[in-house]
């Protein structure tokens, strides 16, 4: 077994796109238009994991988020990259950068522009 992706709802497939790409370093992987409508946006990471953006042009209902917790990301630096995502992307920090010495990880939570949760992981080793 192993994970594919993780679907969410999204208002604006171009704030995410930007957020998850540029912010993090996310990849374009495909998308694609069900028969029900909704468009299926796909992004990867060097896993090959996917996170899948669903949304419809044409009823951009806003989106809840509370049935979520987070998707965790791997970064190479989450303090610099905290600060990039709050003052370019439209991030909110949730946690703070905080260090966890047993792990050997820093990590940091930020809600990207739809309300969804991040947790943003450097490994110190």
């Amino acid at each position: 077994m192993d994970v594919l992706h993780t679907a969410i709802w999204v208002e604006s497939v171009e704030a995410m796109d930007a957020f998850y790409r540029e912010g993090l370093g996310l990849e374009y992987s495909r998308e694609f238009v069900g028969d029900d409508g909704v468009t299926n946006y796909f992004l990867t990471g060097e896993s090959e994991t996917e996170l899948q953006f669903k949304y419809r042009e044409d009823d951009p209902a806003p989106v809840d988020p509370s049935g979520f917790d987070h998707t965790a990301i791997a970064v190479a630096d989450v303090d610099t990259t905290v600060e990039r995502l709050v003052e370019d992307y439209g991030g909110a920090v949730t946690g703070e950068p905080t260090t966890i010495e047993e792990m050997g990880v820093r990590i940091a939570f930020v809600d990207d522009p739809d309300g969804y949760g991040v947790e943003l992981i450097e490994s110190l080793e």
